[in-house]
């Protein structure tokens, strides 16, 4: 087992990492009848997107001997209705300009290679920006 997610009212869940008991909570979001104090769960989905991509850079970057230590994701989440679901998501990442031209081609390609990237339906549009600026 991966997880545990438990109700626990208000339209509110608690979950719990089983293998480090780490948790988070998620609410449902204002415009769901919720109270939007947490993460919803298309906001979990959504920026899972961005760790991910970043968690893989970070693998592909140490391989590399380039340290992305510091970086950062911002990610805004779009959804549409009828079906209520996530219709877009952009990530806009902030990188090291250390890192040379050849490996920031390797690294974006390993962004794009992520298993969220590829498990996410293909009508959810992404738009993925790269900047490296960050110093």
């Amino acid at each position: 087992m991966t997880s545990k997610v438990t109700y626990t009212g208000e339209l509110r869940t608690t979950c719990v990492h089983i293998r480090s008991g780490n948790e988070f909570i998620t609410d449902a979001p204002l415009d769901n009848h919720g109270l939007g104090q947490a993460f919803s769960p298309t906001d979990t989905v959504a920026t899972g997107l961005a760790s991910c991509m970043i968690t893989v850079m970070g693998i592909k970057a140490r391989d590399l001997d380039v340290d992305l230590a510091g970086s950062t994701a911002e990610v805004t989440k779009h959804m549409a209705s009828n079906p209520r679901r996530i219709s877009k998501i952009e990530v806009h990442l902030e990188l090291p300009s250390s890192v040379s031209e050849k490996n920031r081609v390797i690294l974006e390609r390993t962004g794009h290679t992520c298993p969220i990237h590829y498990s996410l339906h293909p009508d959810i549009e992404k738009e993925i920006t790269f900047n490296w600026t960050r110093s």
